[in-house]
């Protein structure tokens, strides 16, 4: 694992000492095979040991993709596009709640759920395929019933995340597919970000990027949204025609509450970022698991991306505090989980198991 950002050319910054000895990680996985079984539930880091061990184990339907943590220590877990499941386990790995969405329409899920701000409801992403629009599911949190739905005045809605009012920020992909999720007529990509009043579903806001090829897929915050100066990151995805044109693609596009720029056209070489969490105060770290690189972004220095890892296949993100002044970011590579902060020691722990990590998971606590 490379730090291949020096020093110089970072904005300044705190060196305190790690202190975190512990951290307990949500996570999805199969076995090394492709065709092996998928599995959700978490992983214990322990920092001093060098160790990562199993908490629970959760066998899964099919392939997973995100996951939503809950107070009790367990997890929401939505299946990947186009889903069809969506289940609860406990913090002992006992699953709950169950559903299959098949009984509810036309609709299918798009991999990413949240719950409201006053945590009383979930929301979906999904696609009608009866006529293929984007739709956002509100569902009870308990029961995972669907009780309404709003448009999402796009194709192919994948992430959400919520603002400082509660209201939703989407983002659509853009890309029209099939229920079996294969890419037809690229030509009509309609990639946006849109904004959601969750009172009544109601459209606030929409922007694009000049670039009809690019699809917006993963979103985070720089900071807590309340925070006047939070930043939107958001991964993008390169579908041009060409090759040449795919990998010359930014992957990065930045919303700053009022417009929606690319900041930088350094990129990973391959035009598809996987993942994004925040990093470094006010920056976004991006995962090229095609490229075998994690990029860091800062706007102190906008025009500008580094590589802060590079190991084979980083894919999921997760920021992680690490030491006092915050800022890291801990990765799922093909060898183990792998830890980054600017101001500690690279870190990786070997995976319990021959396994391979999913596309997203998420620290639950730190210890």
């Amino acid at each position: 694992m490379a730090a291949a950002l020096a020093a110089t050319t970072l904005p300044t910054q705190a060196r305190a000492a790690a202190n975190a000895t512990r951290a307990v990680i949500g996570a999805a996985w199969r076995g090394p095979r492709a065709s092996d079984p998928n599995f959700a539930g978490t992983l214990v880091a322990d920092w001093a040991a060098r160790t990562l061990s199993f908490g629970y184990t959760v066998p899964l339907p099919s392939r997973p993709h995100g996951l939503m943590a809950e107070a009790d220590g367990g997890l929401l877990v939505c299946s990947a596009r186009p889903g069809t499941w969506m289940l609860r386990c406990d913090g002992q790995g006992k699953v709950v709640t169950r559903i299959d969405v098949q009984g509810e329409g036309e609709c299918r899920l798009g991999g990413h759920i949240i719950a409201s701000a006053d945590g009383e409801q979930l929301y979906t992403t999904e696609t009608d395929f009866s006529t293929g629009k984007g739709k956002i599911g509100v569902r009870e949190r308990r029961s995972l019933r669907k009780i309404a739905e709003w448009d999402t005045h796009g194709l192919d809605p994948h992430q959400l995340l919520l603002d400082a009012h509660g209201h939703l920020f989407v983002a659509n992909g853009g890309i029209p597919r099939t229920p079996s999720d294969r890419k037809f007529d690229i030509h009509r990509m309609d990639a946006s970000l849109v904004h959601i009043d969750t009172s009544n579903g109601s459209l606030l806001g929409k922007w694009k990027v000049d670039d009809a090829r690019l699809s917006l897929r993963h979103m985070a915050w720089s900071r807590a949204p309340q925070d006047p100066d939070a930043l939107l990151g958001i991964a993008m995805q390169a579908e041009h025609d060409l090759e040449a044109e795919r990998r010359r693609a930014p992957i990065l596009a930045v919303f700053d509450g009022n417009s929606l720029s690319i900041p930088t056209q350094e990129n990973d070489g391959i035009g598809y970022a996987g993942d994004i969490a925040p990093a470094l105060h006010d920056g976004f770290a991006l995962s090229s698991h095609q490229a075998d690189v994690a990029n860091l972004w800062h706007p102190g220095l906008p025009e500008r991306m580094r590589p802060i890892i590079e190991l084979k296949a980083p894919y999921a993100l997760s920021g992680w505090h690490g030491a006092q002044d915050g800022g890291g970011i801990v990765v799922a590579t093909a060898y183990g989980l792998g830890s980054w902060h600017p101001s500690t020691p690279p870190n990786i722990l070997p995976w319990p198991e021959a396994m391979a990590l999913d596309n997203h998971w998420i620290v639950i606590s730190e210890a």
